[in-house]
């Protein structure tokens, strides 16, 4: 099994990231043959157009995927752009894209829904998501429910050219993360930071404790027993608490006679137990960032070996090399 994945630097992973996929590139890279993990700088220049914040975000990234415990000695870790054949096999991928296709995918159709600006970047994301997926013969590639028809598209795009120029790319197959894995924003709608809703793995413990004591709650009387089914702060919850803290919670909710402001103490409290020895590893990794930068080269001249094999099986096949 051949797995890969890709996340977004468009700012600090939130808890929603950790929870929803990085907990699983963790728990893959030990069941995985081989695992690719990349910071797809390239695709978040759709929404980031500042250089020097993208570098930092890029740069921040790496830091917290090694931190939270992706082993660069057992998964392949790397920055999108610094594998130039993932770009030239997007162009071989495009020419043969067909423009309904694109039109049908979910983020854009989305924006486009919104009234919103969308460009060709934005537009063409799901063909460069294909390359990336193509480009190391990945065959297991974990995504949200929401980003399965990704995957189905890339699956047309290479079977589109496998059935042109003869079987040239391994068909790759979703795999759903976990869907209990879902994690609300501070709002009640999924955490995202298109909704400004985040709460940040690596954030100021005393910062993000003020995030959690804001979060809007219901009126209902202290004495009342509560339902904790769909509520915000169990359900955040029930994320970084042990299971004996998180039976005594619900017993709590089913009796009644206690105020939010304590489960948000609570939450506050076991979250920065939860996150204490990555932020440990993070304080490491952040004070030699050489280290971080080395480890990313070595990544990506991995990367690059198995991607330009691929690019040159897949030049050779269309007619753009060997002539």
């Amino acid at each position: 099994m051949r797995v890969l994945s890709g996340i977004q630097p468009s700012g600090p992973f939130h808890w929603g990231n950790y929870f929803g996929a990085i907990r699983q590139y963790v728990e893959l890279q030990d069941q995985a043959a081989e695992a690719y993990y990349f910071i797809a700088n390239l695709h978040a220049l759709n929404t980031v157009r500042d250089r020097d914040l993208l570098r930092q975000y890029t740069l921040n990234g790496a830091i917290d995927l090694l931190a939270l415990g992706l082993n660069p000695e057992k998964a392949v870790l790397f920055v999108q752009s610094d594998v130039p054949e993932v770009s030239e096999l997007c162009w071989l991928l495009l020419t043969g894209t067909p423009m309904g296709l694109l039109e049908r995918c979910v983020s854009y159709k989305d924006k486009i829904a919104k009234g919103l600006k969308a460009d060709a970047g934005l537009f063409t994301y799901p063909v460069l998501q294909a390359a990336d997926i193509l480009a190391y013969d990945s065959n297991v590639v974990p995504v949200g429910e929401d980003q399965i028809q990704h995957i189905e598209v890339c699956r047309d795009i290479a079977g589109s050219f496998n059935h042109h120029f003869g079987e040239t790319f391994v068909m790759p197959k979703a795999k759903v993360l976990d869907a209990s894995a879902k994690v609300p924003g501070l709002d009640g709608e999924k955490m995202s930071k298109s909704y400004n809703n985040t709460l940040a793995v690596f954030d100021d413990v005393k910062a993000q404790r003020k995030q959690i004591m804001r979060i809007t709650t219901d009126s209902r009387p202290m004495e009342e027993p509560k339902n904790h089914e769909g509520d915000v702060l169990f359900d955040l919850y029930k994320l970084v608490a042990t299971e004996s803290q998180i039976a005594d919670m619900g017993a709590l909710y089913a009796r009644g006679g206690f105020g939010y402001g304590e489960v948000k103490k609570a939450l506050a409290d076991a979250a920065e137990a939860f996150y204490a020895t990555a932020r440990e590893r993070r304080a490491d990794w952040a004070a030699r960032p050489d280290d971080v930068r080395d480890v990313l080269k070595a990544g990506a001249a991995k990367a690059r070996a198995k991607a330009a094999a691929t690019l040159a099986r897949a030049q050779a096949a269309c007619g753009a090399k060997g002539y």
